[in-house]
């Protein structure tokens, strides 16, 4: 492998984050698992495309159309993401549209007409997050909101191509996350205020100010708590799960914007705390399927 080629690829692997992978493919997967589907052909493509490019396709994107903002942002070049080289912009496009292509048509192929709107829904709104005009990540509220469909649409794809529906305690589950999963965008745009406004983008955290958007994100992950406990026994557990995130936070209650990067220690936290979450999460699926 060239110099080149290995440069491109270090910066695609980068530019998709690593870290965050099993956030979109494991929701899809134990979805699918626990709506009754089997290890077959669905759980394998929709496992692997929400593990990598899905993910090149929803941080690729938006590396490329916030290069300014993120040479800015000092967190940038570390697990949180990179600051995406210029000469690799045009790329990381061909490299995220080619990647997720054959992947989209195979579960359109494999689905259902429901599954396939679940689809387009996920897909399109992680362009609508990055790309120019649509910016829907520069649009207070309606970040959060795109932001968590990024994470809770896997899950649900994962639900109706097994042939579930939204209902019940799924619902309450779904929802749950959708909460947890604004909660947690909004936090993590607390520690980029400064950045964000020097750059000119909007985000709830501009709009709002550090100390207000945190808020927001403690509320969002109470309610999350209240939320999963109609999910019915043991799934209820689940809402002790959201007291770690709340303490992470809280003590940001009052983050004047002038000391917004010292967010960044809470979102640091955030991301390993998402490991034990997953594994405890996975454990109380077990519990549930072993009752039923």
């Amino acid at each position: 492998m060239t110099a080149t080629a290995t440069s491109a690829l270090r910066q695609l692997l980068g530019s998709s984050r690593p870290v965050s992978w099993i956030n979109t493919a494991y929701p899809f997967a134990a979805a699918y698992l626990m709506a009754g589907g089997g290890v077959d052909v669905a759980l394998v493509v929709g496992t692997l495309y929400f593990l990598i490019p899905y993910n090149l396709l929803m941080y690729g994107v938006n590396d490329v159309f916030d290069y300014e903002s993120d040479l800015r942002n000092p967190r940038k070049g570390s697990i949180e993401g990179i600051v995406l080289d210029r000469r690799w912009h045009r790329t990381t496009i061909w490299a995220s549209v080619l990647s997720n292509a054959p992947f989209v048509v195979a579960l359109v192929l494999l689905g259902s007409a429901a599954s396939t709107a679940v689809l387009a829904v996920s897909v399109l709104a992680v362009i609508a997050y990055s790309a120019p005009v649509l910016r829907f990540k520069e649009r207070p509220v309606l970040d959060s909101l795109t932001s968590s469909t990024h994470f809770v649409s896997p899950a649900v794809l994962g639900l109706v191509l097994a042939g579930g529906s939204p209902e019940g305690a799924a619902l309450a589950a779904l929802v749950a996350f959708f909460l947890w999963g604004m909660a947690s965008h909004a936090f993590g745009a607390v520690q980029d205020v400064t950045a964000d406004r020097e750059a000119g983008i909007s985000s709830v955290a501009t709009w709002l100010g550090a100390a207000r958007t945190t808020r927001l994100a403690v509320l969002l992950y109470a309610a999350a708590g209240v939320a999963v406990l109609w999910t019915g026994w043991p799934g209820a557990l689940a809402a002790v799960l959201v007291v770690p995130y709340i303490v992470s936070v809280a003590p940001f209650w009052s983050l004047p914007d002038a000391r917004c990067e010292e967010a960044n220690a809470g979102w640091r936290r955030f991301i390993w705390f998402n490991l034990g979450t997953g594994f405890l999460v996975t454990q109380l699926l077990i519990a549930i399927a072993w009752t039923r």
